[in-house]
């Protein structure tokens, strides 16, 4: 069998051999995303990995989707004091009541901006339209926010929503591609072109 012409791909080092964080690495993580729904679920996934790893949330994700009605904001800007109670007790997710109720409070807020305008416009007006591409050498290297995350955050903040401090914004901003931290060594750094 000739295997010259396959090739290993060159990641960045972070998702390591873990082939669901693979999977996300080389099919979601610095794509430029403008689906305001997708938009919406990684605002909220996010929120969620404050103080906790990515990978925990992203081993999780099928169950956060399945808890919160597949990010249907309507639904969740509807929640009671029963489907709260039942996230409480769902060992699915991450059951921090905090988190929970800041989810709640974010679906109304997103379903009032979505009224106004464009969320996704609103989002990547922040980036002038255009992701922010950087060219890292080694993972120390990236930022933990920018100032760029640090006005979104704020914005996010004036807007009504909570639990998105620049950090968590950041982390957000890299998965849906308004910045592009691929590292210049990984293959996917120059996939995903401004």
């Amino acid at each position: 069998m000739n295997h010259q012409n396959l090739s290993i791909p060159s990641r960045c080092p972070w998702c390591g051999d873990d082939p669901l964080y693979i999977r996300y690495h080389d099919e979601e993580w610095g794509r430029p995303l403008h689906d305001e729904q997708l938009l919406f679920e990684f605002l909220i996934l996010e929120s969620f990995q404050a103080g906790l790893s990515w990978r925990t949330i992203l081993h999780k994700r099928e169950a956060f989707r399945a808890a919160f009605d597949g990010f249907a904001a309507k639904k969740i800007a509807a929640y009671d004091d029963a489907k709260i109670q039942s996230l409480l007790a769902d060992a699915g997710i991450i059951r921090n009541q905090r988190k929970i109720l800041a989810t709640i409070n974010n679906a109304r807020v997103y379903v009032q901006l979505q009224q106004q305008s464009s969320f996704a416009e609103w989002l990547w007006s922040h980036v002038d339209g255009t992701p922010q591409k950087n060219h890292w050498q080694r993972v120390e290297e990236i930022p933990v926010h920018t100032p760029i995350a640090e006005t979104l955050a704020l914005n996010l903040k004036k807007a009504g929503f909570q639990f998105l401090g620049p950090t968590t914004v950041y982390a957000f901003m890299q998965a849906t591609g308004m910045v592009n931290d691929h590292l210049v060594s990984c293959d996917w750094h120059e996939k995903y072109k401004p």
